[in-house]
């Protein structure tokens, strides 16, 4: 992917996000059944880095559960972010603004070390594999030696309905020719009408990534959705260098 479709794509998801973002929020008030299968197996006192956070759904939950250690929270949508804010959390839970996009997306948390890093349905909005990685490798240096990556991936293509939504990328000017393989638009249709992109990852070319970044796939489980199959979770552990 060229790196003017890399900007045109970023700029459409900034402008999803900030136009829908109350519509965005009111259909995340519930967490999924594979997030919640994951926060089973975290312990209490881990330190956690939520990326992607959004309206702050799983961050009240970990305050329900009265998780002990602390929680850092980051998402680029100030309308997300003023949704997870409303809610009084304790001290050792905050929210930052940033943008996975930029290089210095880390910059609020560039001295913690976490023992947990979360990225539910985020690493399918970023468009470009070396966007991934440098994301990735980000991720990585945040996490204690034996921490672990834990993230989920839309399987969109995987419905019938969801396939339906799909939208040509000549809608935005683009062509298939600048994007790459896995790369879709898919359309919005709760309050108003948008477009997303998404990339769609296979789990091969999941192990793939997680071996160019520095991490080993320790466990994939599928869930959420129809038929429990729509979100590919996986377990990343950090590997030693």
């Amino acid at each position: 992917m060229n790196d003017d479709a890399t900007k045109r794509l970023l700029d459409l998801n900034r402008q999803f996000y900030q136009t829908f973002a109350k519509q965005f929020s009111a259909t995340r008030m519930r967490l999924q059944p594979g997030v919640r299968r994951v926060l089973e197996g975290i312990p209490s006192e881990s330190d956690i880095l939520d990326l992607g956070c959004g309206n702050g759904e799983l961050a009240r939950e970990l305050a329900r559960r009265e998780h002990r250690g602390s929680y850092a929270g980051l998402d680029f949508s100030p309308g997300l972010l003023g949704a997870a804010s409303e809610t009084p959390l304790p001290d050792n839970f905050r929210f930052f603004r940033a943008d996975l996009a930029s290089p210095d997306w880390d910059t609020d948390i560039s001295a913690a070390v976490y023992s947990v890093v979360l990225a539910f349905a985020v690493f399918h909005h970023l468009p470009s594999a070396g966007l991934r990685r440098a994301v990735l490798r980000q991720a990585r240096a945040r996490l204690a030696p034996s921490g672990r990556l834990i993230h989920s991936e839309w399987q969109f293509l995987d419905s019938p309905r969801l396939r339906a939504r799909i939208q040509p990328w000549e809608s935005i000017g683009l062509s298939p020719a600048d994007l790459d393989p896995g790369d879709y638009l898919l359309d919005w249709r709760s309050g108003g009408s948008g477009l997303r992109y998404i990339h769609y990852f296979s789990e091969e070319e999941l192990a793939a990534l997680a071996d160019e970044t520095g991490f080993r796939v320790v466990e994939s489980f599928r869930a959420d959705g129809e038929n429990g199959q729509l979100g590919l979770y996986q377990v990343w552990e950090r590997q030693q260098t």
